[in-house]
């Protein structure tokens, strides 16, 4: 009976091509892991595909290339000259068919210019999963490359690329993107309030990048009557009533200083509340 356990990595360590051995969580090991995942969540991939489909066929294609890198991940560098081109080491051949294969299907489909949101459909997303793993084993190996002429970093690089283009190949139409943010001015905000007196931040205003600005350096409302904004509008949250902020006090985005019209509301407002509370701040 031909028996799969050998015991010999009970040590900890496990033996390399051509000879020799390194403990299980050396560089070298650890990337091979990843390249093994990747290999694995490809056939789950080709699984899921129709047999004899194109898809399946570059599937497998894909799983047998990866048999060759983890060869050369898993040889010594004093015996990388045992290693033959494309059997067991990476060649600039396969690295060129992974390229070529993206620009083919650049051509054929239309690419979305947005982010996109994974898992239109089941074999897409599998394939998103794929690249991910893909990605964390091109990190292991950039950070330890076999050699310096190796090419096994850009192989797993364009294998990424391919598997990204593979999954928007196998979308359906109505694929869901998230449009990039634009830059565009937004006025700032205020909470309208209803006159309860409860406290609170009106008029935040938001830059392009989203990013709140602190309260002060919009306009701050205050509990009880009377109360005035630091630089932008007032609100005398007990007498309901709000100071304008949309266009008076809100923060020039670009300049990052409150605009002139915002220190002129500021201005009438504070003017306001002092006749209010008989010229008292």
């Amino acid at each position: 009976m031909v028996r799969i356990y050998t015991k010999t990595g009970d040590d900890g360590t496990t033996g390399l091509l051509y000879g020799g051995r390194v403990p299980k969580w050396s560089p070298a090991i650890e990337a091979n892991g990843a390249v093994d995942e990747s290999q694995a969540v490809l056939g789950l991939v080709r699984a899921e595909s129709e047999p004899g489909s194109e898809l399946h066929e570059l599937l497998a294609v894909l799983e047998r290339d990866l048999w060759v890198l983890m060869a050369e991940v898993a040889t010594a560098p004093e015996n990388r000259r045992k290693l033959a081109q494309g059997t067991s080491a990476v060649s600039a051949a396969m690295v060129e068919a992974l390229e070529a294969r993206v620009d083919e299907l650049m051509d054929r489909v239309e690419m979305p210019a947005e982010f996109v949101v994974p898992g239109e459909n089941r074999i897409s997303a599998l394939l998103d999963v794929a690249r991910t793993v893909v990605r964390r084993a091109e990190r292991l190996v950039a950070a330890n490359p076999p050699a310096p002429d190796s090419l096994v970093a850009q192989y797993l690089n364009r294998l990424s690329d391919l598997l990204w283009a593979m999954a928007r190949w196998q979308e359906d139409e109505g694929r869901l993107t998230v449009h990039r943010p634009r830059r565009e001015r937004r006025p700032a905000l205020a909470d309208a309030g209803s006159g309860s007196g409860s406290g609170g931040v009106a008029g935040v205003a938001v830059s392009d990048q989203g990013a709140g600005v602190e309260a002060g350096s919009g306009a701050a409302a205050k509990a009880g009557a009377g109360s005035i904004g630091a630089e932008g509008a007032s609100q005398t949250a007990g007498a309901g009533e709000l100071g304008e902020i949309g266009e008076t006090g809100g923060v020039a985005e670009e300049v990052g200083v409150a605009g002139a019209a915002g220190l002129s509301g500021a201005r009438g407002a504070r003017d306001k509340v002092d006749d209010e509370n008989g010229g008292e701040q």
